[in-house]
């Protein structure tokens, strides 16, 4: 679980639900259905069509890994590299072909699989980044999802806020009807507003931030695998992970 990212969700709409209250005005205030099918469903619609259907999936994916976290650690996997790392200078590199199956990440199984299988070191480096190449796209491409509900979102709100002051304009004669058009109007102003700037934008900044920290594991894997081909010493490899890691987790490695 992310701590941080489930942190401040709760913080940034728990404080404009609270300021609100404090402000005496009722919860229920803000529960205007008009103004969430005018303002989110419409602002989902606009985002369909900016993007591709794949393009929304990954922004889904990528999204839960914000919440639950992200299984490309970089410190769990350089410590699964130097285990095999230690294995291959030991026993050969055939020797890794059972614990290949274990490895977490699919990257650094697949990249594991073609090095046991005797594929060529240049062929194997190109494979793996351009592969790394097409994964930077997507972590674009899903960020992007989430900048455009960003900005789309304001926009209609203030669609549906014009919509509201419609109705209350139509109605002037008729007191009654007064508040619920005002109430949409201002509410559907909210709703544009806050989903973009506690929710979307936020979210797409920290896929950006994850993304970037799979890039760099993705990047150290590659320098691992095509290492441990060349057989080069444990030791060496151990310095050359520590170079894509955090001074707190190079110094977690170095215990190894």
């Amino acid at each position: 679980m992310d701590i941080t990212s489930i942190l401040g969700l709760a913080l940034a709409i728990g404080a404009v639900l609270i300021g609100a209250v404090l402000e005496g005005l009722e919860p229920d205030a803000l529960i205007q259905p008009t103004a969430f099918l005018i303002v989110i469903v419409g602002t989902v619609g606009a985002v369909l069509l900016c993007h591709r259907a794949d393009e929304i999936v990954h922004f889904g994916q990528w999204s839960i890994k914000c919440f639950l976290g992200n299984q490309e650690n970089s410190l769990e996997a350089a410590k699964s590299l130097m285990t095999m790392a230690n294995k291959a200078r030991k026993e050969g590199i055939l020797a890794l072909q059972n614990d290949i199956k274990d490895i977490a990440s699919p990257f650094m199984r697949k990249g594991m699989e073609l090095m046991t299988d005797g594929t060529d070191p240049n062929l194997l480096r190109d494979l793996l980044e351009t592969e790394l190449h097409m994964f930077q796209e997507e972590i674009t491409h899903s960020a992007k999802v989430g900048e455009d509900f960003g900005a789309l979102a304001p926009c209609v709100g203030i669609i549906g806020a014009v919509l509201g002051l419609i109705h209350v304009m139509g109605n002037l004669n008729d007191p009654s009807k007064l508040g619920g058009g005002i109430a949409v109007a201002f509410v559907a102003t909210v709703y544009g507003v806050g989903a973009a700037n506690l929710i979307a934008l936020p979210l797409a900044g920290k896929i950006k931030f994850k993304g970037k920290a799979s890039v760099v594991a993705r990047e150290m894997m590659i320098e691992a695998i095509l290492s441990i081909q060349a057989g080069e010493s444990p030791n060496f490899i151990k310095e050359k992970l520590k170079v894509f890691m955090s001074p707190g987790d190079a110094a977690k490695l170095e215990e190894m």
